[in-house]
Parts: structure tokens; sequence; C-alpha cells
């Protein structure tokens, strides 16, 4: 069985030491599915639904960049990072659910496998915030690691 990173000898939490450690690039792709609901869904144009809050993909597209870069503040064992890029992209896939995709890249001595999962995630949950007068039916159905490469092993789902 494996031990966990994050414990010291004594199983007290830590932050792991990544000082010997090269700088490799590194990227991590995460993956979210949510159900929108045809009643929100049906509120789009072009793929978009602009509200009084403002558009809403875009507008979680760019508080999705934003999670990446918070990422450390919000998940305590996290490393800060200097991210060096973030992509996100959201799809609608039929007339009910939508998929959001977060790709980040680094180069550094750690992975942004926490990062893209944080940006998927608060992605989703602007969505639903913007959306939440039109139905509160909306689910965050999974989000997962599809991809993690340049660290001590890549992951390929």
């Amino acid at each position: 069985m494996s031990k966990f990173s994050h414990l010291n000898k004594k199983g007290n939490p830590k932050m792991v030491n990544v000082s010997d450690k090269k700088i490799t690039k590194r990227t991590a792709i995460a993956k979210a599915t949510m159900f929108l609901g045809k009643e929100v869904i049906a509120h789009f144009t072009n793929e978009e639904l602009v509200t009084k809050k403002g558009p809403v993909f875009q507008t979680a597209i760019i508080a999705g960049i934003q999670g990446v870069k918070k990422t450390s503040e919000l998940i305590p064992m996290c490393h800060p990072l200097l991210i060096n890029g973030v992509d996100i992209d959201i799809n609608i896939i039929d007339t009910e659910n939508i998929e959001v995709f977060c790709e980040v890249t680094i180069t550094g001595k750690t992975g942004v496998e926490m990062e893209a999962l944080t940006g998927a995630n608060i992605t989703c949950l602007t969505i639903y915030d913007m959306c939440k007068s039109i139905s509160q039916e909306m689910v965050i159905k999974e989000v997962r690691l599809l991809k993690k490469t340049g660290g001590k092993s890549d992951i390929n789902n």
C-alpha cells in the first residue's frame, strides 16, 4: 500500500518538499460534466446565455481561471504556483448537459492536477450561480482528471 505523501513520520500533516525535484513542463486536463436541464439550455443562443450578471460561459471561464490561480489558497497542502497557462472550454453536449475542460500548464517542480480540477469546478459553480434564477435543478455530475504529464508518472484517462 502506498504511503500518503502529505503525512510525516508521525502521521501529522505536512507540505511535500519539492526542492530536490527537477523543473519540467507539466500539464493537467480536468473534465467536468454538468446537468443544466432543458429549461436553462433553451435560453442559450449561439452557445452563450447573456443574463443581467453578464455572459454566462465567458464569465464562468474567467472565474475558472481565477480558481486555478487561487488553488493553493483553497487546498491547504497545494504549493503556490506560477501558472504558465490556463485554457477552459465549455461545450453544450445535448439538450440538457454541458462539459467543461480545464487545461493547466506550468514549468515547475510540482504538478497542476489540483489546479485543473479546481478550475473545472469553479467554472461549473459560476454557471450554477448565474443560472440559478432560471432553475435550481442543475447538478455538477462528475469532475475528473483526464490527463497529467511531466511528473514522476503520466496519466491519460
